[in-house]
C-alpha cells in the first residue's frame, strides 16, 4: 500500500483531518496532529529532547498546504506552521492513533499538565 493517501478531506467544523489510503480511512483531531507535529519545537533536535505540548485541546486548523507530492504543511491557530507531516508519517499517526493519543494522555498526566489552555483571569477594580 503506497504513503500517498487515496482521499484527503478536511472537516472545517470539527476540525478533523480524514485521510484514506485505499479502503482505509483514519480521521484525526486538529489537537492530535498538533501535539503530534514533526517540528523541532515538538520533536526537539534529538532523542530526549521532546517538548510536551500542553493546552492544545482547543487548536484548530487554518490551513492545509500540499508540499510537493511528499508532505502536508498544517497552519494552526497557536501560529505553529513548522514541520511537514510527510505522508509515511501520517499514515502511521493514522494507524496507530490510539497507542500515540494513550501515550500522550500518560506524558501529560506524568507532568502533571493540560490539555486545557491556561487562561488569564481578569478581575474589574472599582
Amino acid at each position: 500500500m503506497s504513503d500517498i493517501p487515496s482521499h484527503i478531506k478536511f472537516h472545517k467544523q470539527s476540525q478533523m483531518l480524514e485521510l484514506c489510503w485505499q479502503a482505509d480511512c483514519y480521521q484525526m483531531s486538529a489537537e492530535f496532529l498538533r501535539v503530534h507535529s514533526p517540528s523541532a519545537e515538538v520533536r526537539g533536535h534529538g532523542v530526549g529532547n521532546e517538548v510536551l505540548q500542553t493546552g492544545k485541546k482547543d487548536v484548530r486548523i487554518l490551513k492545509l498546504e500540499p508540499v510537493g507530492n511528499y508532505a502536508l504543511k498544517i497552519s494552526f491557530d497557536d501560529s505553529h506552521d513548522s514541520g511537514l507531516f510527510n505522508w509515511s508519517y501520517l499514515k502511521q499517526l493514522a494507524a496507530e492513533q490510539a497507542k500515540f493519543w494513550q501515550a500522550y494522555l500518560d506524558k501529560l498526566q506524568a507532568a502533571g499538565a493540560s490539555r486545557e489552555a491556561k487562561t488569564i483571569q481578569f478581575k474589574s477594580v472599582d
